[in-house]
C-alpha cells in the first residue's frame, strides 16, 4: 500500500484508492448555524480527489466515513459539485462507508453505501474497533504528528500505524487534526511499533513513534 502526500492511500494490488473524512459541505453546515466560513471546501476537496483519480485511474474508491459533514448535506450539494462527484464515479466501483457524521446516505450519492468493507482480509471501517481481530484501516480521528527537525517544530497530518491498524489522515479541506500522542489513540497501537507517515508537500515521510512530540 502506498500513502500519498495528498492524504489518500493507494492499494496497488487491489487498484483501490482509500480516502477518509472528506467532510463535504462542512462550510455550509457551519454557515447554517451562524458560523460563517467560505463555502468552497466541497469544491476544494473534490478537486483534490479528482487530481488523484485522474493520475491513478483506480478501479475502486473507498471513502472511509464522514464523507459528508452531516447526512442531510448529501442532498444539498451545488449542481456543479454534484456533477463532479458523480463523474468521479464513472467506470469504477465506489463505496461509501458510513461514519458518525453521516450514518445514512441517500441513493443520489451513487455507489454502494455500507457499514464496513473487507478486502483480502483487511477490514475497512470508519471508527477503530475495540480490539484488532483482523488488520484494519480506519478514519475518524484525523491524526496529526509533531516532530522537531533541525531546530524547527513541524506539525503535519499523518497516517498512523503499528502494522496491524492504520488510521488515515482526514482528507477534507476544513478538517482539523488530533495529535497521535493524544489519549484518544492510547489503546489503538502497539506503541513500540508505531510509525507516523507525515505528509509533506510532495512525499510522505515515515517517522518512528519514539520521535513524536505532544502538542
Amino acid at each position: 500500500m502506498r500513502p500519498l502526500a495528498a492524504g489518500a492511500l493507494y492499494w496497488e494490488a487491489q487498484d483501490a484508492l482509500l480516502v477518509a473524512d472528506l467532510h463535504l459541505e462542512k462550510g455550509a453546515a457551519f454557515a447554517a448555524r451562524g458560523m460563517l466560513l467560505p463555502p468552497y471546501d466541497t469544491r476544494a476537496t473534490l478537486s483534490r480527489l479528482e487530481r488523484i483519480i485522474q493520475a491513478l485511474d483506480p478501479k475502486r474508491v473507498v471513502a472511509l466515513g464522514d464523507s459528508f459533514h452531516r447526512s442531510e448535506c448529501a442532498d444539498n450539494l451545488a449542481r456543479d459539485d454534484f456533477a463532479l462527484l458523480r463523474s468521479l464515479q464513472n467506470g469504477r466501483d465506489w463505496f461509501w462507508i458510513c461514519g458518525n457524521h453521516d450514518p445514512h446516505l441517500p441513493d443520489s450519492v451513487g455507489g454502494t453505501v455500507c457499514g464496513c468493507l473487507t478486502i483480502e482480509g483487511v477490514v475497512l471501517r470508519h471508527e477503530p474497533s475495540k480490539a484488532v481481530l483482523s488488520p484494519e484501516i480506519v478514519g475518524h480521528l484525523h491524526p496529526i504528528a509533531r516532530i522537531s527537525r533541525r531546530g524547527t517544530v513541524v506539525r503535519r497530518r499523518c497516517f498512523a500505524t503499528d502494522g496491524s491498524r492504520l488510521v488515515m489522515p482526514a482528507f477534507g479541506a476544513y478538517t482539523g487534526g488530533l495529535n497521535v500522542l493524544d489519549g484518544a489513540f492510547e489503546s489503538l497501537f502497539c506503541w513500540q511499533q508505531l510509525e507516523a507517515w507525515m505528509m509533506g508537500r510532495h512525499a510522505v515521510y515515515p517517522v518512528l513513534g519514539s520521535l513524536l512530540m505532544p502538542d
